[in-house]
């Protein structure tokens, strides 16, 4: 068992490693191991391309024959992209296979499972479970619901602050959780913000010297007040979608249109609709969807339940002032029993900021 849960956690570093790349598919990884010898190490790269255990299969060889296969979920047995890696793993020779988790993609849902236990082959599901779900959240969601895993993500001071009165926001935070936000953006495959973030600071949102496909760029704009010469329209780094309402300016609509920009009109009459923005990303095999926007947007989606994790950082200033933004403004709980409880609560440092990760149910 103590080497099982060792193997199983080597597997799920390096699937972790490969943070940004898969979608939308999930992340995994494979370790093969021949008489306390790992052999074998693999992890899914990219979707389209061999699965962690191809990978681990083809460094292991011969060696694969009687050895035990680590995997940090369910084997595939069906023809995608890819051959099913269950034929892969009998053909090869593998004695006995641990799997971490379970797929919840009904295309295979425990059928890969069956087709190693049929074969002969020792199959143990559960080996640090825990840990590979939490690895794959925003591929379970987007499997089991029509919307990508919303990510909520902001930045405030000890009294709640995202700015000063004057709408300085540069920098609340420090260096490294600056930086920790930019891994966040290229583990996404889409960013969303609201308008009023483009007006006051013209953000680019993208992933600063990255060689990997930036993610998606969400502007909601309700009336289309985003200025023509915005650096999201402009600088060509990253695919951008201007998402707005049925109450937005024409002539705008088709300024933007001609510049060969992407106008998504959702059915909401006053305001952007966001399930139809979600929606619709959907369409477009997003899975995970980041969100770095002001109050109102970030009350918006929390006031819908369409936030599944919240990350916090809270910088060790004190802002103060009844007119400085907060990060959760809207309507706000009438009540202390309607209050928004988040689950599964970590904290850790980053840099002198304190770094808070939960889920909301």
């Amino acid at each position: 068992m103590k080497d099982d849960v060792f193997y199983m956690e080597l597997a799920i570093a390096n699937a972790k490693a490969m943070k940004g790349q898969t979608s939308p598919n999930p992340l995994v990884g494979a370790v093969i191991v021949q008489k306390g010898e790992i052999v074998g190490i693999g992890a899914h790269m990219k979707a389209g391309e061999p699965h962690a255990e191809i990978h681990a299969l083809q460094m292991a060889g011969e060696k694969a024959r009687g050895a035990h296969l680590y995997v940090t979920l369910e084997p595939c047995s069906h023809h995608g992209k890819t051959g099913p890696c269950t034929q892969a793993i009998i053909k090869s020779g593998v004695k006995r296979v641990v799997i971490a988790t379970q797929d919840p993609n009904p295309l295979v849902a425990g059928k890969g499972i069956a087709v190693l236990k049929q074969s002969g082959i020792e199959v143990e599901v559960g080996i640090c479970k825990q840990e590979a779900d939490t690895l794959n959240l925003p591929f379970f969601h987007s499997i089991q619901s029509e919307l990508p895993y919303v990510i909520l993500k902001t930045a405030i001071s000890l009294d709640g602050k995202i700015a000063t009165a004057h709408h300085e926001s540069k920098w609340i935070t420090g260096t490294e959780a600056r930086q920790e936000v930019q891994q966040l953006r290229q583990e996404a495959d889409a960013v969303i913000t609201g308008v009023e973030t483009i007006i006051q600071d013209d953000a680019g949102l993208i992933v600063k010297d990255s060689i990997m496909t930036q993610p998606i760029r969400v502007i909601l704009d309700s009336t289309l007040r985003i200025p023509l010469h915005a650096k999201c329209l402009n600088d060509h780094m990253a695919e951008t979608i201007i998402c707005t309402s049925n109450k937005h300016d024409q002539k705008k609509y088709h300024q933007l249109v001609q510049k060969g920009h992407q106008v998504f009109v959702t059915s909401g009459k006053n305001r952007t609709d966001l399930h139809d923005v979600l929606r619709m990303l959907k369409k477009r095999a997003v899975m995970s969807v980041l969100v770095e926007a002001g109050g109102s947007v970030s009350a918006s989606f929390l006031e819908a339940s369409l936030v599944n994790e919240a990350i916090i950082y809270m910088a060790p200033l004190l802002i103060g002032g009844k007119d400085a933004p907060t990060f959760f403004e809207g309507e706000g709980m009438k009540t202390l029993k309607e209050a928004i409880r988040p689950v599964d609560i970590d904290y850790c440092m980053v840099g002198k900021d304190l770094k808070m990760t939960m889920r909301i149910q």
